[in-house]
């Protein structure tokens, strides 16, 4: 956030004496008590504050009718802006304190993070020097395979990212627009502010359908970027350059539009929550509230919301408000590894006021002295030590992350169990058992040997394959060339692969957890001379079910018109077999549950439907759901490797039995693939010298393709029942 600041960054004009406007706001002051107390306690996960995250809001508000403030009074008085001056105060106001959290955050988090997670984390931090982390937090949003992260300890650096970015751009756009402006008869040196009110009245209008935009198509860029966040700052600008109308407001309309403003803001803590599809139309409420106290405060009416925004306590808190915004996250997220377990509300509440503690002196020991020292009249030095405690907080970022090499297993090598498709069966075969389901038997009972072997192994091996810094790279080709549909994509694009002039079509369709088997499919595909096409899309089970993404925060239509687009694709083009695969830990976030009724009848009835194409129809089982980033937990546990395997009961033996018979209902074949990952009692993240998981929930690319002769046999028993 910008932090406390009079009317003014650091000190008065110095040509003229300061003038009303150049005042101290104590109802501005109080206005940032209210956002920062905003924000911290909803970060606390204090109950009844579930829309506490427009504080952030809030807090543009103010910076856009300080900062447009200050600049425009001066390019009245000298028609230009002093840059270095401008900048110079800034670099002071702002880089002590932040920089000073970002070392303190980058030391923690190499010390307490799991070496996996630091290393992107402090990346993070490299960014946050910058003050680009905004764009690095929207990538990592949009990327399906990274939504699920946890949020990282300088994520709150965003918002400082968003208001930097904006300032570089607005102080020599103001004045381009001051220079086209007309002057007034005032005398040569005044200007009007109509220039530079069209030119931020465009850029709110802009930005704000940008954001409306976004927040329906792209929720991460809308929350992150300048462009969807610009017209916060541009609507406190509008109210700055406002000001003098507003000085004029009767004293009776000005004291209720800032209680009605204050009103605003408490609505939207208490009524908007993580499901608002925001900002979009709903940030208009707390931006419109701190708007409506900021411009009332101008007429300072008695009896206005200045009678509680002005009180000491208000005072105070909005003085460390900046440095209290900074501390806050990190020690909220990082306090729990601290002490090995989740933190209750009484716990967090102490570590936010510890978190105010440090802000406290924080302010005192760095801010005041850095922004009110010698450095005050020194703007270009102040430049230059600007440019050197960013190079220090990229160095803090850099040297922490030096100090968490990647990790590596220190266990001894393993070797890769091999899966032979012609080793004879020591269990005897069922009665009247087919020689292709025997044939499944007996290399699943292969497999269930090697995971039965791992599921009491403790050291990470020294050969692990894929590597865990390479796991969250070791995914199939399928969800980097597009193949597999993001959120907002419809239609499909040919993604042909095997022996792609063969007659022979085997399609493999479904979400993400049908796409992470193509390294099997690939290789039977290739083998037997078949072409294997591709269609997947991200969260979207092909099934007939009504369906909300909370990605999204609305009802998905993208996945039931890609749904009905591929239905259409398979019927026209008659793939010889379909393999259907889906995750099984949806929510009922998304409007359904999963091994439900109406999940079982989806199921039946979609399998029928895929039949009716005139292929074979194979439905894959559910794996395992760790609930955690196995990579990430075995960094940091090295040596305890069983403690990052998913539960068995992760697998929900009743609704798999219960899925394969609604498959077989609708005319399918259906693949429990339980003995491929699970003992009785077990399911190992290592498999000999082999990763299971990429991520919280997804197969490697190189366990897939060592179970391709368990699925290939499942197919082969799959057309012998055709």
């Amino acid at each position: 956030m910008g932090g406390r600041e009079s009317a003014i960054v650091d000190e008065p004009p110095t040509d003229a004496g300061a003038t009303p406007d150049d005042r101290f706001r104590p109802d501005i002051e109080g206005l940032r008590a209210v956002a920062v107390l905003a924000v911290v306690l909803f970060h606390a996960g204090v109950p009844g504050l579930p829309g506490g995250f427009v504080g952030v809001d809030v807090f543009f508000v103010i910076s856009g009718f300080l900062i447009t403030g200050m600049l425009w009074r001066e390019v009245e008085r000298t028609g230009t802006v002093r840059l270095t001056r401008f900048y110079g105060a800034r670099a002071r106001r702002l880089l002590p304190a932040g920089v000073l959290v970002i070392a303190a955050t980058a030391a923690a988090v190499a010390w307490l993070l799991p070496p996996l997670r630091a290393r992107t984390v402090l990346g993070d931090g490299v960014a946050s020097a910058l003050y680009v982390a905004n764009y690095r937090f929207a990538v990592q949003g949009t990327d399906y395979l990274a939504a699920d992260t946890p949020p990282s300890p300088f994520q709150h650096y965003w918002s400082l990212g968003v208001e930097e970015q904006f300032y570089l751009l607005w102080p020599t756009l103001l004045m381009a627009a001051a220079l086209l402006g007309s002057r007034s008869r005032r005398g040569r040196g005044a200007r009007t502010a109509r220039a530079p009110v069209l030119l931020l009245s465009s850029i709110a209008v802009a930005s704000f359908a940008v954001s409306l935009r976004w927040t329906g198509t792209l929720p991460p860029w809308a929350f992150f970027s300048l462009p969807s966040r610009a017209w916060q700052l541009a609507v406190g600008g509008l109210v700055a350059l406002g000001v003098a109308r507003s000085r004029r407001l009767p004293r009776a309309v000005a004291a209720p539009a800032g209680w009605v403003g204050l009103a605003l803001i408490g609505v939207g803590c208490v009524r908007l929550n993580a499901g608002t599809a925001y900002p979009g139309l709903a940030a208009l409420v707390p931006v419109l509230g701190a708007a409506l106290v900021v411009g009332a405060g101008s007429a300072q009416p008695r009896g206005g919301a200045s009678v509680l925004l002005a009180r000491p306590p208000m005072q105070w808190i909005g003085r460390i408000s900046y440095s209290w915004y900074l501390w806050h996250w990190p020690l909220l997220l990082l306090a729990p590894a601290v002490v090995g377990h989740p933190l209750g509300l009484g716990s967090r509440l102490v570590v936010a006021a510890v978190s105010g503690l440090l802000a406290v002196g924080t302010l005192f020991a760095v801010e005041n002295p850095v922004r009110y020292g010698r450095l005050r009249r020194a703007p270009g030095r102040s430049l230059l030590v600007g440019g050197g405690l960013t190079a220090a907080g990229v160095c803090a970022s850099l040297i922490a992350l030096a100090a968490v090499p990647p990790p590596v297993g220190q266990g001894a090598a393993a070797r890769t169990p091999r899966i032979v498709a012609t080793q004879p069966s020591s269990a005897p075969a069922e009665p009247r058992q087919s020689p292709e389901a025997a044939a499944v038997q007996r290399l699943t009972a292969q497999v269930q040997a090697a995971v039965a072997a791992s599921a009491d192994v403790q050291a990470v091996p020294a050969n692990l394959t894929p590597t865990l810094a390479e796991a969250p790279t070791d995914k199939p080709d399928v969800f980097i060339n597009g193949c597999v549909r993001s959120w907002l994509y419809v239609g499909q694009k040919e993604c042909a692969s095997g022996a792609t002039a063969s007659t022979t079509t085997v399609a493999l369709v479904g979400d993400s957890h049908a796409a992470m088997w193509w390294p099997a499919l690939e290789n039977i595909a290739t083998t037997r001379r078949w072409r294997l096409e591709t269609m997947g899309k991200v969260t979207c089970p092909l099934q007939d079910l009504p369906i909300v993404s909370p990605y999204l925060h609305r009802e998905y239509t993208e996945c039931e018109q890609w749904w009905g687009q591929i239905l259409a694709r398979l019927h026209a083009e008659h793939p010889s077999v379909i393999v259907l695969g889906t995750a099984r830990h949806y929510t009922p976030d998304f409007s359904f549950t999963v091994y439900s009724e109406e999940w079982l009848r989806s199921l039946t009835r979609t399998v029928a439907e895929l039949r009716s194409t005139g292929a074979a129809v194979l439905v894959l089982g559910p794996i395992p759901h760790p609930k955690t980033n196995v990579p990430t937990c075995l960094s940091e546990h090295l040596a305890a490797a069983v403690a990052c395997g998913p539960e068995r009961a992760s697998l929900d033996d009743a609704g798999v039995a219960a899925e394969a018979k609604a498959t077989e209902a609708g005319g399918g074949t259906y693949a429990d693939l339980t003995d491929l990952f699970c003992t009785a009692t077990r399911c190992p993240p290592i498999v000999g010298n082999q990763l299971v998981y990429r991520d919280d929930n997804h197969v490697t690319a190189h366990y897939a393709r060592w179970l391709a002769p368990v699925i290939d046999a499942h197919l082969d028993r799959l057309l012998a029942n055709r």
